[in-house]
């Protein structure tokens, strides 16, 4: 496994897009910090997000996790890049004909995949507990650990979504069109969405849509913003129900985990047919 990752991390090394997209991602990461300082102007009313509540423990994990997952494009990006690459460079044939098998090929982007969302994970844990910690009313360890899950469930989403990329690529084998192909999918789990809630109802589409991969993922990690206080305390005062399940539910990683196998073995089969 290290000389495969070895192999893949040397490439990206030499490709000046991919360290520009990783290094500013990771960055864009670090301006979650700067969310303290929003300020909201309602009438006669001024809210700043971290009296919200945002960076206290245990729901900062929820907050900082979905945040960046929606970066994760920037990721994705680069994964698709990796693949059309081995493609345009005839890295791909290369490596083969240096004896590299298929199966160790696909494997070694797979690797790189994980390697991305776990230093993604270990990052949004480490920035977590400083923002915790310096902005937190509560700071005991039975608080702190809790909801940790979603750090969980951070993991299999962006390990989730660089497979589908890396499937994508492989099938394409432009970045282009498979960036492309990522959002009519997109559009299509929605439209998708919206018939069988108009045909049915609101339930059933939910029932149906969550085993699509791009739902599936999104499910992980619920939108969080329901849970600030100002939202609560307004919903209390209006006696609105806003009640929604954010906990992380073992049968959504389960259902990203069955995409996650399909796309890379999917991936695998198109490779192995091929002729390079």
């Amino acid at each position: 496994m290290l000389r495969l990752l070895t192999i893949e991390f040397y490439k990206l090394k030499h490709s000046r897009s991919s360290k520009v997209l990783s290094i500013a991602y990771f960055v864009i990461l670090s301006f979650i910090a700067l969310i303290a300082s929003i300020e909201f102007n309602l009438g006669d009313f001024q809210i700043r997000i971290a009296d919200q509540g945002i960076f206290n423990f245990p729901f900062i994990w929820h907050f900082n996790t979905w945040v960046a997952a929606t970066l994760k494009f920037f990721l994705a990006i680069v994964i698709v890049s990796m693949i059309s690459n081995e493609y345009s460079n005839r890295t791909l044939k290369q490596n083969l004909i240096d004896g590299l098998s298929k199966k160790e090929f696909m494997l070694s982007k797979f690797y790189t995949v994980v390697a991305f969302a776990l230093l993604s994970t270990l990052f949004i844990f480490i920035m977590t507990l400083i923002l915790g910690y310096s902005f937190s009313d509560y700071t005991e360890f039975s608080i702190v650990t809790r909801e940790m899950e979603f750090l969980l469930a951070y993991f299999f989403k962006l390990v989730g979504f660089f497979s589908f990329c890396l499937f994508l690529g492989v099938l394409v084998k432009r970045s282009a069109f498979a960036l492309g192909f990522l959002f009519v999918w997109w559009i299509f789990e929605n439209i998708t969405y919206g018939i069988l809630r108009w045909k049915g109802s609101a339930e059933t589409a939910d029932a149906i849509v969550q085993f699509f991969p791009l739902e599936a993922m999104k499910n992980l990690i619920n939108l969080p913003f329901q849970r600030l206080n100002f939202i609560e305390t307004a919903a209390n005062q209006l006696q609105a129900d806003i009640a929604i399940d954010y906990a992380v539910h073992w049968y959504e990683v389960a259902i990203v985990s069955v995409w996650i196998f399909l796309f890379i073995y999917g991936a695998y089969a198109l490779l192995k047919k091929r002729d390079l």
